[in-house]
């Protein structure tokens, strides 16, 4: 069978009219975009390439950034090690279902992943997106005691924690502003506000009155950081308290490192800062360096073996299509590859040393109200009251992008995550957008 070429259809494209409008405007046509109010921002900025730590619109205008957009592609974009890989696999191994099947990406990242990942980690299960990895893991917990003839119907979560936009991680979550219309069809959930150093007395007090009058089956928590939260920090000692009252308790424990893992806090996982391992790790984005989708509901050999018995219904019968393709598990692998070397390293040092400058030099203004940094996370939260997705909110994103520098803040807090490879150029070029952007209000 004849199939036209790729240099057949790029010139069949660009003879057309409609290959001759902007991709800005051609987007308006069929397009309905996430966490978007189309009737109030009805334009879509076309970015037509990627490199390193820049992005490229249609006018040819370059934009730093500074979220390695949403915490996935830390290595920069379009990083050769991880594409070539990719082109390697993609020419061996494409697409392989995962039922019955196994292929040598999967098991080499099984591999890889076990040796980084908390002592406690024995086994690895693929989804292909963060939501799902969420819901991947409340189904086992759920699951684990229904095998074990113990009926449990609820989770514990932290206040305004969020896990993801299906219906099991948008249960767990605590943000309105997501799941306002779906409230009435969520799972069980009690939450606790997160723990401070000066109140983890009073969050254990809460969280005894919730397993005592309830039937608790997983507690799901962001370890350290809560991302679209805001980038709000929590004590790690209180953590560790209430993962230990979990053990006590007999109820299974969840860490969404979904935005935290891969070197983002200082260690390859934030649960690395803890004394008390939990029992299952769900981890996606920079898995893959944002190249491909794909995530990991990892857990420990106490969780799997309450799954094997003869009886076929007591196996976890969950899965995706796309569960550990072939393309992503070679991204992931050339991902771990770059996360610990030398270079890489060097980058996390500098970006953290470079935020605790510039945290120091700003903390004192009188428009923020708090600065915090930890690893390559920078927050700041401004002494302005703003919704979430405001007009207040909306003009500050506007700025930033006016400057060169894709910065997305939430309600009234500034945030920068960049890629492990941003210079340092492009690095002040947005501590400088961010101090005169106090200058706006």
């Amino acid at each position: 069978m004849k199939f036209p070429s790729l240099q057949d259809r790029e010139i069949e494209n660009s003879m057309s009219d409609t290959a001759l409008k902007k991709l800005s405007e051609r987007d308006k046509k069929h397009l309905w975009h996430p966490l978007t109010q189309h009737k109030i921002h009805p334009e879509m900025l076309a970015i037509t390439k990627a490199k390193g730590a820049l992005l490229y619109d249609e006018e040819g205008n370059e934009y730093i950034d500074g979220i390695a957009s949403w915490y996935t592609v830390m290595y920069g974009h379009c990083n050769p090690f991880i594409t070539q890989a990719m082109a390697r696999q993609m020419e061996t191994l494409d697409f392989v279902m995962f039922s019955g099947f196994t292929h040598r990406t999967a098991v080499e990242l099984s591999e890889r992943l076990i040796e980084i990942l908390p002592n406690n980690q024995e086994k690895i299960f693929f989804n292909d997106n963060g939501s799902t990895a969420i819901e991947a893991s409340i189904k086992m917990a759920l699951q684990y005691y229904h095998n074990k003839n113990d009926k449990r119907d609820t989770l514990i979560a932290f206040e305004n924690g969020f896990h993801g936009d299906t219906f099991g991680a948008m249960s767990a979550s605590g943000l309105s502003s997501y799941n306002g219309p779906f409230e009435d069809f969520l799972l069980k959930v009690e939450r606790i506000p997160v723990p401070q150093e000066d109140t983890i007395d009073i969050v254990l007090e809460k969280f005894e009155a919730i397993i005592k009058n309830n039937s608790c089956a997983a507690f799901i928590f962001e370890p350290l950081v809560q991302g679209a939260a805001g980038m709000k920090f929590h004590s790690g000692k209180g953590l560790d308290a209430l993962i230990q009252k979990c053990r006590e308790k007999g109820i299974l424990t969840i860490a969404d490192e979904i935005m935290t893992g891969f070197g983002k806090t200082g260690k390859n996982f934030a649960s690395e800062y803890l004394n008390h391992e939990p029992d299952i790790i769900c981890l996606s984005k920079a898995l893959t360096a944002g190249m491909f989708p794909l995530s990991i509901t990892s857990c420990s050999l106490e969780v799997y073996n309450a799954f094997l018995s003869d009886e076929v219904s007591k196996g976890f019968f969950h899965a995706h299509t796309f569960s550990a393709h072939p393309l992503g598990c070679a991204a992931a692998l050339a991902g771990i590859e770059l996360l610990n070397s030398i270079e890489i390293l060097e980058r996390r040092r500098y970006i953290e040393k470079a935020h605790q400058q510039f945290v120091s030099k700003i903390e004192g203004h009188h428009k923020i109200e708090t600065a915090r940094t930890m690893g390559v996370i920078l927050a700041i939260d401004l002494k302005i009251k703003s919704e979430r997705y405001g007009s207040q909110r909306d003009r500050l994103y506007s700025y930033f992008m006016e400057q060169g520098v894709n910065l997305r803040p939430l309600g009234n807090t500034i945030y920068t995550l960049p890629p492990y490879v941003i210079t340092n150029e492009q690095l002040q070029k947005i501590y400088d957008s961010i101090e005169a952007a106090l200058e706006l209000f």
